[in-house]
């Protein structure tokens, strides 16, 4: 069965979330970019995946449609690990990190779509795994003001989530949370790099009676594994980092660091879901948990949801606290009582809905 076409489908998605507006690259953050991919063979199949593409969707369109997916077009889409390998090998001139990953990241996912409708299995169970029923966990967004934190807080705590993710990177919107939340709820924190060391060791001990679940990405630049390792030795706290980290070979240097205690693969990024699985391999081996990043709702959505199904333990979903005016899979990116229902459908286990790829369809 071989590839007969590979499309890059840009869309623009209006969302709210309930706070004050978001600055991200001087613009106010409103839509969030997706790139699908999509792969359709010479026996009609069709596997579906996503590139990140957070404010970067032309780049990455012109990835995939320009240098990606011709590389991967007559090729069996039973020989994806080495396809795969393939294209790192012939696009590592264009770097190891960022938009290139993202395509191949893309691409990797929409074939092991394929693999599960192949098998007519849903990704998870071809994995080994089976659980039909994830952990949630609210991840907020950033508000900077501390009323509007425990507002937030207590909303995602009404529709039942008992974890809750702040982006914040000062003490006090951490303390209204926690004040929000009491003290049975685990409260993670995610200062997204914007800290120095020497300011990461001035706030963190600020922290410590807000007892933090786990601290996520603390230090400028985030390959700061020796700082993130200093962090957690020094003031015990637990730390979180990797979805900034692109392949297998990037984490294996942090966790050479004993930089953290949860790793952070984020399946849109990473290199998709055969880097993701390496990671995770490694991840064991270390004594390091899996907590993967997964702030879309596209097809690394769902493949994020099977890959958790797959795995042992209790791992907690990442959901993207915020309401989209289109949703690709309806209401089943909405957990409910925090809990995320999984697809059973083969592959990733629900396909897109063609209205809202027509709807909210831009030109890269």
């Amino acid at each position: 069965m071989q590839i007969s076409q590979v499309d890059a489908i840009p869309l623009s998605i209006p969302f709210t979330h309930g706070g004050p507006s978001i600055a991200w690259v001087g613009n106010d953050w409103k839509a969030l970019d997706v790139v699908l991919v999509r792969i359709e063979t010479d026996e009609g199949l069709v596997g579906w995946g996503e590139a990140f593409s957070y404010n970067c969707r032309r780049a990455v369109t012109a990835m995939v449609e320009d240098v990606a997916g011709p590389l991967v077009l007559g090729k069996d889409v039973h020989d994806r690990a080495a396809l795969v390998h393939s294209l790192q090998v012939q696009m590592h001139l264009w770097g190891r990190y960022g938009v290139s990953m993202f395509a191949i990241s893309g691409i990797d996912i929409a074939l092991w779509d394929l693999a599960g409708k192949i098998a007519g299995q849903p990704l998870g169970q071809l994995l080994g795994g089976g659980k039909t029923k994830l952990p949630a966990y609210a991840s907020l967004l950033k508000y900077q003001d501390p009323e509007v934190v425990a507002e937030r807080t207590g909303h995602a705590l009404e529709q039942g989530y008992r974890l809750i993710k702040l982006h914040e990177s000062t003490v006090q919107p951490v303390r209204a949370a926690r004040e929000a939340a009491g003290d049975e709820v685990a409260i993670m924190l995610d200062v997204n790099c914007a800290w120095s060391p020497l300011e990461a060791a001035a706030i963190v001990p600020q922290l410590a009676e807000y007892r933090l679940h786990w601290l996520e990405e603390p230090v400028w630049p985030p390959e700061n594994f020796q700082c993130l390792a200093e962090l957690r030795d020094a003031y015990g706290v637990p730390t979180a980092s990797g979805e900034n980290a692109c392949t297998a070979w990037q984490f294996q240097s942090m966790f050479d660091f004993n930089a953290v205690d949860y790793a952070q693969p984020s399946v849109t990024k990473v290199g998709g879901v055969s880097e993701f699985l390496k990671v995770a391999a490694i991840a064991e081996t270390g004594n390091v948990a899996i907590a993967p990043h997964s702030p879309y709702f596209g097809p690394g959505f769902l493949a994020t949801a099977q890959l958790i199904s797959a795995m042992p333990g209790e791992v907690p979903f990442e959901r993207f606290y915020m309401d989209l005016e289109g949703s690709l899979y309806g209401s089943a990116i909405d957990p409910v009582d925090g809990e995320l229902e999984v697809p059973q459908g083969a592959g990733l286990g629900l396909e897109p809905d063609p209205g809202v790829i027509r709807d909210f369809r831009v030109k890269a």
